[in-house]
């Protein structure tokens, strides 16, 4: 079993907060200035768009990784595995390429390194606002070399995100009982940006509940917000497992009250 040092795994956090960081810089330059392309025909704009600069990033990030360790696998939203290994790198080269195209500034590049199926390492560029949140497992969650934290504040006064499917019947059920529990709903349709959001405590919580998301989408964040104090759960579960795309990620007062007790939306976790 290939196991990651601390050592090797400090250098592989560098070189991905530095890759992207590089990437960065090119995708800003073309940040609401870009043609667009279609990946399919199914009509859903923001699902299906996607751009020369997604791949040429992925490309871009795939070469850099390899450059480092060849013997690390590598997984992306654009052109999928390029080689197993015990040790992956996950990257969503851009995580909201509807907004990148128009400009709208929730858009973000998302690099996770996975261990034998856990999650170990996590970097997300916000390069719109040029700021790069990291984790280490076990080691805290940060931005541009600042600790952060999840909020502490309650379900009634939280503000959190909710992904679902609300042609489901029963996903509108859960919604409408969030609604009225939370404090406010807010949907950016990015998940990397409000994952850094609820890991520096702006945001209180997202949700999942038959999303329409990939495993690049959640796994890097999913760590940045354990690391930051929260807590990621799959539902009915005291487990996270970031292949289960249905989970909460919260602060510790609002996965209480969102799972515990009689009047619990989701059930208990134990």
């Amino acid at each position: 079993m290939h196991i990651m040092n601390e050592e090797k795994l400090q250098k592989a956090l560098q070189i991905a907060i530095n890759s992207a960081k590089e990437a960065g810089k090119e995708l800003k330059k073309h940040y609401g200035r870009v043609e667009v392309e279609s990946k399919s025909d199914s009509g859903i704009e923001s699902i299906d768009i996607v751009t020369k600069l997604d791949r040429q990033t992925e490309k871009f990030l795939s070469e850099q990784f390899m450059n480092f360790d060849d013997s690390i696998g590598f997984r992306g939203e654009e052109f999928g595995v390029e080689n197993h290994a015990d040790i992956t790198w996950l990257v969503d080269p851009i995580d909201g390429t509807s907004h990148f195209v128009r400009g709208i500034p929730f858009c973000t590049t998302m690099i996770a390194l996975v261990e034998n199926g856990t999650v170990v390492m996590s970097v997300i560029n916000d390069f719109v606002r040029e700021e790069t949140y990291w984790a280490i497992r076990g080691k805290g969650a940060f931005k541009d070399g600042e600790r952060i934290f999840v909020s502490n504040r309650p379900l009634s006064q939280a503000v959190l995100s909710f992904e679902t499917r609300l042609e489901n019947p029963e996903n509108i059920e859960s919604f409408i009982k969030v609604r009225k529990a939370a404090g406010g709903i807010l949907s950016t349709i990015n998940c990397g940006f409000e994952f850094t959001m609820i890991a520096s405590g702006k945001l209180d919580a997202r949700i999942t509940q038959d999303p329409y998301g990939h495993d690049w989408d959640y796994a890097p964040g999913t760590l940045l917000v354990e690391e930051a104090g929260g807590i990621v759960k799959n539902h009915g579960s005291n487990n996270y497992d970031f292949t289960n795309h249905n989970y909460i990620a919260a602060n510790p007062l609002v996965f209480k009250e969102l799972t515990q007790g009689d009047n619990a939306i989701f059930g208990s976790n134990t």
